[in-house]
């Protein structure tokens, strides 16, 4: 041990001794901004030797921005920029030589934070969406009328995302987002994942963060990429939380309600919440059905649905930080869904010849009530090294849901004389879901000389869903078991692993990265034993470039590949009723689709970014109707359909039209085309569409702000569905209320009712035309109190690795 020490004296005299003996004629250039990417003066420049963090040199911005340290010496430096209003920014570290003597340093931006004067709170407002690199950021209370919303409804106001009556998410005209929430996957898909977020409000949101082409540090599931849902928990010290009361009325009332509370200490950061609400609401289904026989029209039917459906939710948070020393943290966070609810709705189906002569008619009537509840737990642990950014952080996660629905369907007939014809059909049936999730991850950081950056990874996951069905049917005399039932169990172990390298070489910035997978499938129906199992292995390389021209140009390109995954739903072969013609079934040989992503984009000013994609996703999984001649039955299911292809260009500008109006603008304009075989047909389906969103907040002074927002989207394809133009409008007024400490919002959603779909399936013998109509014109009302510590900064926001599977789990909602 001594003669290392002598070596490493002998070492550093040397070092030094070099140094000190260099000509000093190094030169070092950089700009700083904030998040709005307006310019900061007189910030505060630290020049800091890499391998001890001592300081070298200072200066401070000019009125542009700029700053330069001039006459230093070789070796290997970072620097540091610190202004008031803003949390503190670095550089990448970087490195003078002989032969490399003048450094231009990446444009740094600084974030705007809280701070607390003499107990009054001055905050330095954020930008409501702000363009960084490989995301885009929305940043929730940007704008004050997002007081009172739900995530989906915050999901609609931002760039390049869409969301349908059912809830489903498209990003760019894609559908397959995978949505996380603080880093870690909510493990539902489908109806579940939307009952979670319209009933999450966002009084509890920081940041929304859009990724189309995410790196291989995340799971390489979703065709379309990564929305992060980024949730306020951490305080500085002291306690603080909001209180937040909300009500809306459309055809229907509903309420939601939360409490959130932080406290930290120099030990202990605790974090919790509590979310209540109801809902309650309608829908007007009518669905119009041709059925051909060898290529020749051989009848029709046309039916109305009205399903009114009501129900309560209750979410828990609940999670604590503790602090060994400045380098260790340990973390928990247990997560508690509840959602009960029912839904009755009424059928009313005509069936028709050729020529349209009504030969038949049959009334339905359901009553479907649920039990969901879903806990989910994360363990974690972090290491940090050393100040250059060296940690290794590790989770261990466990979600389980289960899900308990019953339903009954009770079918009359009725002849073309409107005479009851023979006894009611009456099917009972009751559906118990249970999913367990258990994951594990690791990932290590670590920074090397010259700039060079390092990041690896493996997690582990598995997943087991047991799903049951039992059916009794009565036509009129004794109970009996019908043939549908079933049993299905299904289990899935993933395993994956990571490296991302990522540099800067003056003007450029490099990353590039590849994930493993190995993915081991195993599906048992009980009834008829029948089994499959499945194993594959898969490489998903990501590749990143950006280049900064000019202080007013940049450019960047992006690739990934990606993969889809079955929802643990669309794999369950069950049979699910909406009426005696019409009904839903899942696919348990589906496979995974794969995606190829590309992108260019250029930024002009840092406040208009115009995007170039290109994506093709092979064996696309795909919603498909189906139709039965003979029976007039329409049914929809999934498959894997040849492929898709997009081609797209979007523009996204953020800009301030006076000093009291500001503006948010996205336009896409994008073609999708599907191309394969259904049953022995060729199907080419091909659209050009536009979306377009446009957000305007107005600052009035006096504590008062408005909004007037809206989007529209054209006609379009959703799978093999095409789907009708729709358009909404919002509008919003807030006040700023108890010496700002609370918030009244008042707003109007939809304002002109025409967020209604409407669309078609025409493709082989499918000839079905769907509208459908929500109760989406709705008033809200809502008042958010914050109180306690007013000078917070976000401390550690804790993500887990449950992510990619709780994505598939689907548990129904409102």
């Amino acid at each position: 041990m001594r003669k290392l020490m002598t070596l490493l004296t002998v070492a550093l005299l040397t070092s030094s001794l070099a140094s000190f003996g260099q000509m000093k004629s190094g030169k070092i250039n950089g700009t700083v901004i904030d998040g709005s990417t307006k310019i900061i003066e007189s910030a505060t420049i630290t020049l800091h030797r890499q391998k001890d963090s001592s300081v070298a040199k200072m200066s401070v911005a000019d009125k542009t921005g700029k700053f330069v340290f001039e006459g230093i010496g070789e070796g290997k430096y970072f620097v540091s920029i610190s202004a008031v209003g803003h949390q503190k920014g670095y550089s990448e570290v970087f490195e003078l030589t002989a032969t490399h003597q003048s450094v231009v340093l990446k444009t740094i931006e600084l974030i705007p934070q809280a701070t607390s004067l003499g107990g009054v709170s001055v905050n330095a407002k954020k930008p409501l969406i702000e363009q960084k690199p490989g995301k885009t950021v929305v940043n929730v209370d940007a704008s004050p009328t997002n007081a009172g919303l739900n995530v989906l409804e915050l999901l609609e106001k931002a760039p390049g995302v869409s969301v349908d009556n059912d809830g489903n998410i498209s990003l760019k005209g894609k559908q397959g987002v995978l949505i996380l929430i603080d880093g870690k996957q909510t493990y539902m898909s489908g109806a579940d994942l939307a009952s979670l977020l319209k009933n999450m409000p966002s009084s509890n949101l920081d940041q929304l963060e859009i990724m189309t082409n995410p790196p291989a540090k995340y799971d390489a599931s979703g065709n379309s990429g990564i929305i992060n849902i980024k949730t306020k928990k951490s305080v500085i010290k002291g306690m603080n939380g909001n209180v937040t009361l909300g009500y809306t009325q459309g055809i229907y009332g509903r309420t939601n309600n939360g409490l959130n509370l932080n406290y930290r200490n120099n030990k202990v950061n605790l974090f919790g919440g509590y979310n209540f609400g109801t809902w309650e609401g309608f829908n007007r289904l009518i669905i119009d059905r041709n059925f051909y026989r060898n290529g020749v029209l051989d009848g029709s039917s046309d039916q109305v649905s009205r399903p009114h459906f009501q129900g309560v939710y209750h979410s828990i948070k609940a999670g604590a930080d503790y602090y060994f020393s400045k380098k260790d943290i340990l973390g928990f966070v247990v997560n508690g869904n509840f959602n009960n609810g029912n839904e009755d709705p009424r059928s009313s189906s005509n069936l028709r010849d050729a020529p349209g002569n009504l030969l038949s008619k049959l009334n339905s009537q359901s009553y479907n009530t649920r039990a969901f509840s879903g806990l989910t737990t994360n363990l974690n642990y972090k290491h940090t090294f050393d100040s250059t950014g060296r940690e290794i952080t590790a989770d261990l996660d466990y979600a389980s849901y289960n899900n308990n629905s019953h339903t009954e369907l009770t079918t009359e007939s009725y002849d073309a004389n409107n005479i009851k014809v023979g006894s009611d059909i009456i099917l009972r049936g009751t559906i118990p879901s249970m999913i367990d999730i258990y994951t594990g991850k690791i990932d290590y950081v670590h920074p090397f000389r010259g700039g060079l950056k390092l990041e690896a990874g493996v997690k582990s996951s598995y997943v087991k869903t047991n799903n049951q069905v039992d059916y009794l049917r009565n036509s009129g005399g004794n109970w009996e078991v019908d043939n549908r039932s079933n049993h299905f169990v299904y289990t899935e172990n993933i395993n994956a692993a990571y490296a991302i390298f990522s540099k800067t070489i003056k003007k450029w910035n490099l990353i590039a990265g590849l994930r493993l997978e190995n993915t081991n499938a195993k599906g048992h129906q009980v009834r008829n034993d029948s089994a499959f199992t499945r194993h594959y292995t898969n490489l998903f390389p990501n590749l990143g470039v950006g280049y900064e021209l000019s202080e007013k140009n940049q450019f960047n390109f992006s690739y990934s590949r990606r993969i889809t995954r079955p929802n643990y739903d669309a794999l369950n072969p069950f049979v699910f009723f909406l009426d005696s013609l019409t009904y839903g079934q899942g696919n348990p040989y589906l496979q995974p689709q794969f995606t190829n992503n590309f992108e260019i984009s250029h930024t002009f000013r840092r406040f208009l970014t115009t995007t170039l994609n290109y994506t093709q996703t092979d064996d696309i999984i795909t919603e498909l109707l189906k139709q039965d001649t003979e029976k007039k039955i329409t049914y929809q299911t999934r498959e894997n359909f040849s492929k898709m292809k997009q081609f797209g260009i979007a523009v996204m500008a953020n800009f301030p039209v006076t000093k009291w109006w500001n503006t948010n603008m996205y336009v896409n304009v994008f073609n999708n085309h599907y191309t394969g075989m259904y049953q022995a047909d060729p199907v080419d389906i091909q659209f050009t569409s536009f979306m377009g969103n446009m957000n305007n907040t107005f600052t009035l002074g006096k504590g008062w702000s408005a909004e007037i927002s809206g989007w529209y989207r054209s006609k379009t394809t959703e799978g093999l569905l095409v789907a009708n133009h729709m358009w909404a409008v919002n509008s919003a007024i807030t006040k700023q209320i108890l010496k700002k400490k609370g918030t009244v919002k008042a707003g109007i959603r939809d304002i002109f009712w025409t967020q209604a779909f409407s669309g078609y399936a025409k493709y082989s013998d499918v000839d079905v035309n769907v509208s459908s109509k929500r109760d989406s014109r709705q008033f809200n009302l809502t008042f958010t109190y914050r109180f306690g510590k007013t000078n917070i900064a976000p401390a550690r926001r804790k993500t887990g690795g449950a992510t990619e599977e709780q994505n598939r789990v689907n548990t129904g909602g409102n």
